[in-house]
């Protein structure tokens, strides 16, 4: 029923970033998720295709290799509707800690003690920091969503999610 529901909204958002820049509308992003085990994450294309020819880099709130239409799409969060299908195929849950590429999991486990424990549960569409913090940008701000990610770790619960879901419904 959600999938139907917002089944234009996803057909609307692939037709504006088919017409509007060269390569695919689908973006798969290779994430870490539960006990570690790498995934394909789906994701509506909002950055320029030669984004990241200079290897992976921190996503900001203004980057400047997110085309026009993608920060629409990013600001209604409409990139994360093909995410749908990693829940339905058992990747990720709806709510729960933000899956991380394997680029940075390895550094940011280095630097930050106990991240590697966002990992003992699936990731989420969305969560608990990512409703409080929004984008990371950096390792300080990967250390400010990992105290929200620990802190969702000890309390969740069905209360707890559906608390998430509906913040996430309003932002």
């Amino acid at each position: 029923p959600l999938t139907i529901l917002l089944s234009p909204f996803l057909l609307l958002s692939a037709i504006a970033i088919k017409l509007t820049s060269r390569g695919p509308v689908l973006y798969r992003q290779k994430r870490v998720g539960e006990r570690g085990r790498e995934f394909d994450v789906l994701k509506l294309r909002t950055m320029r295709i030669d984004s990241e020819a200079e290897g992976a880099q921190w996503s900001t709130a203004d980057d400047p290799r997110v085309t026009p239409v993608g920060r629409v799409v990013r600001r209604l969060h409409l990139d994360e509707l093909p995410q749908l299908l990693n829940v339905l195929r058992g990747d990720m849950t709806f709510v729960g800690p933000r899956p991380e590429r394997p680029e940075m999991v390895a550094e940011l486990e280095r630097r930050l003690p106990n991240y590697r424990r966002r990992h003992l549960i699936k990731p989420g569409v969305t969560g608990w920091a990512q409703v409080r913090c929004g984008y990371a940008g950096s390792t300080l701000g990967t250390a400010w969503k990992l105290s929200h990610d620990l802190f969702y770790l000890k309390r969740r619960s069905r209360l707890v999610n559906a608390m998430i879901v509906l913040e996430t419904l309003v932002i």
